[in-house]
């Protein structure tokens, strides 16, 4: 769920505190966010850098930072003042505790100066930043702590009291007045986004610097710059890498949103948190191997302080190929190898194409085995390229669902229950018409596992419309052209709703009804990759020739200006992509690679393991690779998927302009176009219609101008609220248990749902349409129901304390031992309603039968409020 409000991501909870054991760390946690709402600075419950404390790693309770207060550590001990025993220096002992002793404070130190290391690495951070440290004894009060003289102690450390929870401000008379244990001094605006990127750990990613020959406003002068480049903080995204959901997870994000980087870093800090936890993380495409391996070591590294690295022989923590292959195991074959049955290989299956034999294979062997939990977590990376046609087991897709069966529970109290994390981009699919709802990949029995939240505002779905890979120009034309925006015929796949474009990083005027004018713009506020602030020329370039020896000439020439006059590296700068249908492209392929040989520029093909060679025999290969040092890549679509270069060649458009309409073809161009980092040059031979849409869309801009058609292929559906109806609309109606809390649902129709025991809680379902509605115990607390119609719905036990009902059409509806407390029913239609036991405690509603007094049925409510003499009639019966 996209939610743009700073104070729902600046709290991140890496876990739920939601066990009984953690009241005390959850009500000092929820008293630190509610004082800390308007102020500059980020929190964490449980940032994942560990302090060694003896044979264990601890992490700290809270982090704040704070943009005039630094960093602050409180550390969290829910204790009472009999079960300390004594202090003696930084030593507490404890009885009938979980140990018999601690270092609270010395603990909570260590964990600073940890962090104080990683600051001072930067040289405008070095030395500057304060920093505190407090206990907190949320069930310890003041007067407690001084009848033991522990506040006379020399040792005694900065404390939170319980009595300092209550209606005090921490920050000006607790936290402020502490003095500091290092003095900084006050950060500018830089050095406190550079304090951010540090807690983050996007500073590691930074690419070393290079030496480049080449003139100031060349594009290897220009990349420097880029380079060195440090993003704001995304807290959208430093939510979702830190923290560690309950269960399922689906992370949908655009092309270049993060996605692998957010992937890696939720990895390390499953297995940092929990190094017993077998944690597997997964993907389609072998050559991101090396690329995955990678980010995961520097993530081990950065928040292990180089303690830990990535080890092929650590168990605990595998990098799976989906299918696996003979020396590098896949989640499949390891399944296969765990319960000894037989794996399959692409040649041994119907199917021949990899994705759907690899759904050939898992389909077979769910059918003839019982598959063990193997896994406590299972993270997939590019999911939607695991998505098949025609092997459904049992209605579900076979991957997905052999995932999810060799996974334990995450909670032994809900089997359901598991850490199954799956990151897609559907727009970069559209071979399949289906939906990547939960529902179609588990079935309708699962069709609520990512719909809504968990504890401490942990998304089940959310959805990263920001691209920092792609320049801005490009992105425009990437989603124009993979949907067929400026198409004569109309669009073919897209979206149709507003809030939907919205979501998905866009602004939009106009509405989408036939015909009429809609204009799309994305705002530069979405695409953040800079460069074309510094790039006055053209960032993508389309050329058409007549000959495709033509094309391959302009190409070679090109590459070879990149060497000569803009400093440009072959391998990871530079990358040729190949458009077609298989046969079309592995031909260009080859036909490329010959011709730049040709010219003298080496070139590579992903799965070789050397330059210049073309004929793949099994002595050449080298599946993970897919760059080589030197040489210039020749890849095709499939190969290309989650790597990214500066300068990004795509040839052989002709493959895609004559068969338009196809949108596995259109899906090439998109990915094609979003792999570049800078700059892209398209071109394609001979004379095609598309030739002149793409020319339109590139002369748009940012600003998209149609007549709106409804797509001929595919509608895309963003929102927790779109999927809800598509499912609805293919006959789902069984929606019992549901977490919505907090989504958006305004004008939704779902007439006969079953929502029995949904919990609704804050959602917003004004002039929603739920008429005959079961929602029986469901809770619908201080939700918007302004306008709502609930004619004959079934409302027993419902709660909607505090819901606003007003206008709301009740007409006839069952609320019998309903919670109305607090809620607003003024001008509800509330006819012949049944509020038989229900308490209507401060609701804003005036009986004027008395037979409403006793609950019968067919009652007339007046609705009347008032603002200064409220009418409060006691109907707790």
């Amino acid at each position: 769920m996209v939610n743009n409000n700073i104070n729902d991501h600046k709290f991140i909870a890496t876990e739920p505190l939601d066990t009984s054991g953690e009241k005390g760390e959850f009500l000092v946690w929820n008293i630190i966010k509610k004082q800390l709402v308007n102020r500059e600075c980020i929190a964490y419950w449980r940032y994942p850098i560990f302090s060694q404390t003896g044979k264990f790693r601890k992490e700290p309770d809270i982090l704040i930072a704070d943009k005039k207060l630094g960093l602050i550590i409180i550390e969290v001990k829910s204790i009472y003042i009999k079960q300390i025993v004594n202090i003696n220096g930084h030593k507490w002992e404890y009885r009938n505790y979980y140990t018999n002793y601690g270092n609270p404070y010395q603990q909570a130190e260590n964990q600073l100066f940890t962090l104080l290391e990683y600051t001072n690495r930067e040289p405008s951070l070095k030395k500057q930043i304060t920093a505190r440290v407090f206990i907190a004894l949320p069930y310890i009060n003041e007067q407690e702590w001084a009848s033991k003289n522990f506040d006379k102690l020399p040792s005694n450390p900065p404390i939170i009291f319980s009595n300092n929870l209550e209606n005090i401000d921490l920050i000006k008379n607790i936290i402020e007045p502490t003095l500091p244990l290092i003095y900084g001094k006050n950060i500018n605006h830089k050095q406190w986004q550079l304090l951010l990127s540090v807690l983050s750990g996007n500073s590691v990613f930074l690419p070393p610097r290079h030496r480049i020959l080449a003139p100031p406003e060349s594009r290897g002068k220009i990349l420097q710059k880029l380079r060195t480049h440090l993003y704001q903080l995304d807290l959208q995204q430093e939510k979702i890498a830190k923290e560690i959901p309950p269960g399922p997870q689906r992370i949908r994000g655009i092309a270049g949103s993060g996605k692998t980087v957010l992937l890696c870093q939720k990895a390390v800090n499953m297995h940092l948190k929990n190094p017993d936890w077998k944690i597997a993380l997964v993907f389609f495409s072998r050559s991101l191997y090396n690329q995955i391996i990678e980010q995961v070591n520097q993530w081990l590294r950065y928040f292990s302080q180089d303690k830990l690295s990535y080890q092929k022989s650590n168990k605990n923590l595998l990098i799976l190929h989906a299918w696996g292959a003979q020396k590098q195991p896949g989640l499949y074959s390891l399944i296969c190898k765990e319960i000894n049955k037989s794996k399959l290989r692409v040649k041994d299956t119907e199917s021949h194409q990899p994705n759907e034999a690899l759904g050939e294979a898992c389909y077979y062997l769910l059918k003839q085995a019982k598959i063990p939990q193997l896994f406590d977590a299972i993270l997939i990376d590019e999911g939607q390229d695991l998505i098949v046609k025609k092997w459904k087991f049992e209605d579900k897709q076979p991957f997905y669902w052999l995932a999810y069966k060799a996974l334990r529970p995450a909670n032994p109290l809900h089997p359901e229950c598991k850490r199954l994390i799956w990151a897609y981009d559907e727009i970069q699919n559209q071979a399949t018409i289906n939906l990547l709802s939960a529902s179609e990949l588990f079935g309708q029995d699962y069709g609520n596992l990512v719909t809504g939240k968990y504890p401490d505002n942990i998304n089940k779905t959310e959805i990263l419309a920001r691209c920092y890979r792609t320049p801005h120009p490009i992105v425009n034309v990437a989603f124009a052209m993979g949907m067929g925006l400026l198409r004569p015929q109309g669009m073919l796949t897209g979206i149709i709703q507003k809030k939907e474009w919205k979501t998905l990083g866009y602004e939009v005027i106009g509405d989408f009804n036939l015909e009429e004018k809609v204009t799309l713009k994305r705002p530069r506020k979405n695409s953040l990759n800079p460069l074309d602030n510094w790039w006055k020329k053209d960032l993508i370039e389309f050329n058409i020739y007549y000959s495709r020896q033509e094309e391959l000439t302009a190409l070679s020439e090109n590459i070879l200006d990149n060497f000569r006059y803009d400093g440009l590296r072959p391998s990871k700068e530079i990358l040729v992509l190949v458009l077609g249908s298989y046969y079309d492209a592995i031909n260009l392929e080859n036909h490329a690679a010959n011709f730049l040989i040709k010219q003298g520029i080496e070139i590579f093909i992903p799965g070789s393991n050397d330059s210049n060679i073309l004929n793949l025999e099994q002595q050449n290969k080298n599946p993970n690779k897919f760059w080589h040092e030197g040489a210039v890549t020749i890849s095709r679509i499939h190969q290309a998927k989650g790597n990214e270069a500066d300068m990004v060649y795509i040839i052989g458009l002709d493959h895609i302009a004559k068969d338009e309409s196809n949108l596995a073809l259109r899906s090439q161009l998109f990915i094609a176009l979003t792999r570049t980092r800078a700059w892209v040059n398209i071109s394609g031979i001979n004379n095609y219609l598309m030739y002149q849409e793409l020319e339109k869309v590139i002369k748009s801009q940012d600003n998209f101008i149609f007549k709106f058609k409804n797509p001929s292929a595919k509608i895309i559906k963003i929102t927790e609220a779109a999927e809800l109806l598509q499912r609805f609309a293919l006959g789902e109606k069984n929606f019992q248990n549901i977490n919505l809390r907090q989504v958006n649902l305004e004008r939704i129709y779902l007439q006969k749902v079953n929502l029995i025991g949904a919990n609704l809680q804050q959602a917003n379902l004004k002039f929603a349409n739920l008429d005959y509605a079961k929602l029986i115990v469901a809770d619908l607390s201080n939700s918007d129901l302004t306008g709502i119609s609930l004619k004959k719905a079934k409302l027993m036990g419902a709660i909607l304390k505090g819901a606003n009902l007003t206008n709301a059409n009740l007409q006839d509806a069952d609320l019998t031992n309903a919670d109305l407390t607090d809620a607003n029913l003024t001008n509800a239609n509330l006819s012949g309603v049944d509020l038989t036991g229900a308490i209507n405690k401060n609701s804003d509603i005036v009986p004027t039968h008395k037979s409403l007094m006793g609950g019968t049925q067919n009652s007339e409510l007046r609705t009347n409020k008032r603002e200064n003499n409220r009418v409060k009639p006691n109907l707790n019966l």
